[in-house]
């Protein structure tokens, strides 16, 4: 799919400790600015991986690589739905601004659009504007599970998998 854009400062907190760059009279016996940057990524990507992994999704060879707000994904995931849930999950995570997809998937299926949430939007309301019917707000709950746990629960900022009617 190539790269997503995502709002930075909108999503779920991960609360990573973060370490911190050594003091210019200190930088001489501790990391460099560079190593700590480093260290930070490779921090990040270990708790997306996780987050992934918590949530049941199946990626066959995962690669998670961060690189300040910027995330690289790879493997292979078993359905488009799986690549797009992981994708999306990873993306709607605060301080994530770009994701590079270059997942595969084992079953090809039909792809889904993303939807960004705008303030005053409920999913009755996007059903109406991607389905035309707003009764179908259960399909667009159900294509964004587990990463929604309540379909009154989306916020300005998040995107949303719109999934083609079958």
């Amino acid at each position: 799919m190539g790269l997503i854009d995502f709002i930075k400062s909108a999503g779920k907190k991960l609360h990573i400790i973060h370490d911190e760059p050594a003091a210019p009279a200190a930088a001489a016996a501790g990391p460099t600015p560079e190593q700590v940057k480093d260290l930070n990524d490779r921090k990040h990507a270990a708790a997306l991986a996780k987050l992934i992994a918590d949530m049941g999704f199946k990626v066959d060879e995962l690669g998670v690589s961060a690189n300040g707000d910027s995330v690289v994904l790879t493997g292979t995931a078993d359905t488009q739905e799986t690549r797009e849930k992981v994708v999306l999950m990873v993306g709607n995570v605060e301080g994530i601004a770009h994701v590079d997809d270059q997942l595969k998937v084992s079953q090809a299926q039909p792809e889904a659009t993303y939807y960004e949430v705008v303030k005053g939007d409920t999913l009755w309301k996007i059903a109406k504007e991607s389905y035309g019917d707003g009764n179908k707000y259960p399909v667009i709950f159900e294509a964004n599970r587990p990463m929604l746990k309540d379909p009154d629960e989306i916020y300005p900022g998040q995107k949303l998998r719109i999934p083609p009617l079958k």
